[in-house]
């Protein structure tokens, strides 16, 4: 394992990253003899590998008291980026502050080294091409429960794994596999994979409830995270010819910055909530700007984006069925959203938004979920980013907007979204009683085109 390597891969170790491993990619070849590498008893610091001169830097108090999640979040996006190149384990936070400074300065910003929320909104959306470039998604992983991000285009062969889940390049030079071994100790299964033959360590790290190890294997760099809850022990493994590198590379510190063991399921709500961004949907509703969305989605923004048209302004509002207008200035030829017509019925509905970029990071466009319309509201509830999506009956009428919140519980356990339905008739009165004539017509033939009609909204709040 080379310095440079070493140095990408510990860099975000010391700010959170856990990484572990997966006992079945070191024994799936026996012939290759192992690249030459340093071993993992006399391998040199990164830092001192690279004869970079120690540097201490202050950390802006308030990064470095971002909670785990969010440095992650942060970090990962500097990685997508390109300035991964630069960290190394010692100086993660300084650099990740240098990082951050150059991006406030080619956006013509004020360099704190500290994102406002504004900025970090703006980090996320300029991280989004490198993402789309390789199929970058977040996912669960039903066989191990953990989440983690692929980078779908470039492993699109999934397969079931001995213990977990696999997916595998077209021509297997790229590897990444989840596991989970419900009967565990962490020590042991940590000395465990630093010993398994065939295998150089280049770094390793033991935590109290996780494990890096990192390094060479045969021909192939490999990085392994796992975290542990109990007995029970969930990893990832990614494992990659030394010819990708140059795309791997920072792909892989991607998969082993979002990978969570044991993920809650309303981290991302509250994630969003802590720094103060919101992401929602909205529906063009004149060619010339108008949009509907749901109040929630934009009370108390400090500033409202919607990607690709820009800044954009709440003219009205509707408390009762918590309703908001929105108005894109400048904006011309719109696909204006046919809301009008008879309201929607039955209890078969369609939803039509763009998703939180936790869950689609990759472009703007607009999804469909199939949902059902029950008494207690829309089952299943769809992932965040969908409130102010469309709601669409199985004759294509419109039928409403999606609305979610988070559900009341009692104890302090995390809960996932509710889904409500803010009714057609509802929507149409609010519009008409602002000069508004929702469009006629229906969607039976090409439900999907309602897809022109919804933009993604983003809300900064103080």
């Amino acid at each position: 394992m080379n310095a440079r390597t070493a140095s990408i891969a510990t860099g975000l170790l010391v700010a959170g990253l856990l990484v572990a491993g997966s006992p079945v990619f070191a024994q799936q070849s026996n012939s290759a003899k192992l690249a030459a590498a340093t071993p993992a008893h006399s391998a040199p610091h990164p830092k001192i590998a690279r004869g970079k001169p120690s540097r201490s830097a202050a950390v802006p108090e308030a990064y470095a008291a971002l909670p785990e999640a969010e440095r992650l979040a942060i970090q990962s996006d500097i990685v997508w980026l390109g300035h991964y190149e630069s960290m190394s384990a010692e100086e993660i936070d300084a650099h990740a502050v240098d990082a951050i400074k150059a991006f406030q300065k080619r956006n013509n910003g004020k360099e704190t080294g500290v994102l406002s929320d504004a900025e970090r909104a703006q980090l996320a959306e300029a991280a989004k091409p490198a993402q789309a470039a390789v199929g970058w998604r977040l996912l669960d992983d039903t066989t191990t429960g953990a989440r983690l991000g692929l980078p779908e285009k470039l492993v699109p062969r999934p397969e079931t794994a001995r213990t977990g889940s696999r997916w595998i390049s077209a021509q297997g030079q790229i590897q990444i596999e989840t596991f989970r071994l419900h009967e565990a100790s962490l020590p042991a299964l940590f000395e465990q994979e630093k010993k398994l033959a065939q295998r150089s360590v280049g770094y390793s790290q033991l935590n109290p409830d996780s494990f890096i190890i990192m390094g060479q294997q045969r021909l192939k760099k490999f990085v392994v995270r796992a975290q542990s809850n109990g007995s029970e022990v969930r990893g990832v493994t990614i494992l990659y010819d030394q010819a990708t590198e140059g795309t791997m590379a920072p792909v892989a510190l991607a998969v082993s910055d979002t990978f969570a063991g044991f993920p809650d399921p309303g981290a991302g709500s509250t994630l969003r909530r802590k720094r103060g961004v919101e992401y929602g949907s909205a529906i063009v509703v004149t060619s010339r700007g108008e949009l509907v969305t749901l109040g929630q989605v934009t009370d108390q923004c400090q500033s409202i984006t919607v990607p690709g048209f820009g800044h954009a302004e709440r003219v009205a509002e509707d408390k009762t069925n918590d309703l908001a207008l929105l108005r894109l200035y400048g904006a011309r030829n719109l696909v204006p959203g046919p809301l009008g017509g008879d309201g929607g019925t039955g209890d078969t509905l369609t939803l039509f938004g763009i998703a939180d970029p936790l869950a689609q990071p990759d472009n703007n466009a607009a999804t469909s979920v199939p949902a059902q319309l029950t008494a207690q509201g829309i089952a299943p509830a769809p992932k965040l980013g969908f409130s102010g999506a469309a709601a669409i009956d199985a004759q294509g009428r419109f039928a409403g907007i999606v609305a979610l919140k988070a559900p009341v519980v009692a104890g302090t356990g995390a809960a996932p979204p509710q889904a409500a339905l803010v009714p057609a008739v509802a929507v149409r009165a609010f519009l008409q009683a602002h000069g508004i004539a929702p469009a006629a017509g229906q969607l039976a033939s090409d439900p999907a085109a309602i897809g022109e009609s919804i933009v993604r909204v983003i809300c900064v709040r103080k």
